[in-house]
């Protein structure tokens, strides 16, 4: 009987109305302390001096 129901008056998905997606940060690489190497790893501080000298690369200012 129940699958004669759903066929006749038809199936119902909830919606997504009123509720909202997380936001902020999801991973510890966006935080700012990471990206600038500030939390004392050392691979960090590495990634962010290559990051620092890609920035500062002639071909890289715009200007």
């Amino acid at each position: 009987m129940a699958i004669e129901d759903e066929i006749v008056s038809g199936v119902v998905f909830k919606s997504w109305k009123g509720k909202t997606e997380p936001t902020g940060v999801k991973t510890k690489a966006k935080k700012k302390g990471y990206v600038t190497g500030q939390h004392g790893s050392s691979s960090a501080k590495k990634k962010a001096d290559i990051r620092k000298r890609r920035a500062n690369r002639p071909s890289q200012r715009k200007g």
